[in-house]
């Protein structure tokens, strides 16, 4: 796994039933891409099951088009009646598999027992998006196939039987209880879809409150959306400068025996360090 995949800024979304978006997928230079067999595809039997070859299909051109890219694929929720033939989809080259609605631990070892009797041993994005999910998100996300979260605001507020607003107050403790399971459990967590596809302003407020939380980036349902993401995840020009100019002075005042010393008028503790080397890390990555 790369670092890059690690921590993808953006992890841009296409409908697995067709393979015209799905190839046009790298032109916008996203971290990461998903092709999905849940939310994007209608929620009968019939178009479930006409979607799987077509999205094995061009998972399959896509990887081969685009070596370097991180292709996931997302399946339907462990207890769908859409979940045991969404397995036929996955296949060894993939980054990593996408599982929606994730409510227990135990769910994630179905999804692992699953994926081992087709010879599969893929590492997932666990979707928090219930009340289930959100509360129990530390033990999901500590079970090691898990190595990257999402927050799904849309699904936990239906499922709460609240009203989304544009403030999203009604998420903010499940948006940071994902954030922080995340945090605790050494994985990455990629913050909730803005669904508002022509307004880059709603986009970058609600991806910096993300980055507030300590997501280290977004879910992408629109092109545009991914150089947004870059923008508001990836470290600017002035944050790298000052978190290199931070450390050579750390590195000075260790080299004089000094244990504490300023920056800029500022007492530096290590909290500030372990930034500084994680916006440098972050720059790396990109």
């Amino acid at each position: 796994m790369t670092l890059a995949v690690a921590r993808p800024r953006s992890v841009l979304f296409a409908p697995g039933n067709r393979p015209e978006l799905i190839a046009k997928l790298p032109r916008s230079a996203p971290d990461a891409v998903v092709i999905d067999l849940e939310d994007a595809i209608p929620g009968t039997p019939d178009a479930k099951a006409s979607a799987r070859p077509v999205a094995r299909d061009a998972a399959r051109d896509l990887i081969a088009a685009a070596p370097k890219l991180p292709v996931f694929v997302r399946v339907n929720a462990p207890h769908s009646p859409y979940f045991a033939d969404d397995l036929a989809v996955l296949t060894p080259e993939l980054a990593g598999v996408v599982v929606p609605k994730l409510e227990a631990v135990a769910d994630v070892q179905l999804v692992v027992d699953a994926m081992s009797t087709h010879g599969l041993t893929l590492p997932l994005l666990a979707g928090l998006e219930t009340g289930a999910g959100v509360w129990h998100a530390h033990d999901i996300l500590s079970h090691p196939a898990v190595a990257w979260a999402y927050f799904g605001a849309e699904d936990y507020v239906a499922d709460l039987g609240g009203t989304r607003t544009p403030g999203g107050l009604e998420v903010l403790y499940a948006r940071s209880q994902v954030a922080l399971a995340a945090r605790l459990a050494g994985v990455a967590a990629l913050d909730i879809v803005v669904t508002a596809l022509n307004d880059p302003g709603t986009f970058r407020t609600d991806a910096a409150q993300g980055r507030a939380l300590g997501y280290a980036g977004k879910l992408c349902i629109h092109p545009a959306q991914v150089a947004l993401a870059h923008e508001v995840f990836g470290a600017t020009p002035a944050e790298v400068a000052r978190a290199h100019a931070l450390l050579d002075a750390a590195h000075a005042a260790g080299a004089a025996g000094h244990g504490a010393f300023s920056f800029e008028g500022q007492m530096v503790d290590e909290p500030m360090l372990a930034r500084a080397r994680a916006v440098l890390a972050q720059e790396d990555s990109a």
